[in-house]
């Protein structure tokens, strides 16, 4: 038997699907799909879903380019839900904003990817303005100028970077100092990557993996069966 014919379709053949980012933990939108949609992600592992509006097949980010590349696919206790986790390219939401799930309704703190709190989506907008630099190389651009004195150049920064944080912080020059001096070494760390073609996921993975973090296991009765 099939993980498919497993499943718990409701009457219209569709089952819900979460779909959450991979390296942070994020939610990132929730939609539907059918068998043939589960299947089509799995064989391409691109997110593809069904649209009850339209009553059609669609891949996210095939007019926005904002695909979605699968690591895994759970399903939940009940078999009623799925649980895709990927690496979201771009946004998730048609409004723009990284995450659908950004209206809080009360409580807590503002949601990741919402307009109160950058978050991880922050690093990302970050990787894709240096990329861009690192192609486009425009005029008067401080980044543009890095790639084109070199990568001896960057990691020269690298190491001044880390030295003033090492100086801010035992020289007593306060804590905003100390943030100060980290963003620029984070800063200067991420060109480093761009430079070498090493996606910002590939440090997340590695962070991921040492953390010894595993795949979620399906809690016990979580939806009333």
């Amino acid at each position: 038997m099939s993980v498919e014919t497993e499943l718990t379709w409701d009457a219209a053949g569709l089952i819900p699907a979460v779909v959450q980012e991979t390296e942070t933990g994020e939610v990132l939108m929730v939609a539907w799909m059918d068998r043939a949609a589960l299947d089509r992600t799995l064989e391409t592992g691109l997110g593809h879903f069904w649209s009850r509006s339209r009553q059609a097949p669609w891949r996210k980010g095939e007019t926005s380019g904002h695909v979605q590349h699968l690591d895994a696919v759970y399903a939940d206790c009940d078999r009623d839900t799925l649980l895709l986790r990927v690496h979201q390219e771009g946004v998730a939401c048609h409004t723009g904003a990284r995450s659908c799930f950004f209206t809080r309704l009360a409580g807590g703190a503002p949601a990741s990817g919402s307009p109160e709190w950058p978050g991880p989506m922050l690093l990302e907008t970050i990787e894709r303005v240096i990329q861009s630099r690192k192609v486009e190389r425009p005029a008067g651009s401080y980044v543009a100028g890095l790639f084109d004195r070199g990568e001896a150049h960057i990691c020269r920064k690298i190491g001044e970077e880390a030295t003033e944080v090492v100086t801010a912080a035992l020289g007593g020059e306060g804590d905003e100092r100390v943030v100060s001096e980290i963003a620029d070494l984070w800063f200067h760390s991420m060109v480093l990557l761009a430079g070498r073609g090493i996606p910002l996921r590939r440090v997340f993975a590695e962070l991921d993996r040492r953390h010894g973090r595993r795949p979620p296991e399906a809690a016990q009765g979580c939806s009333g069966g």
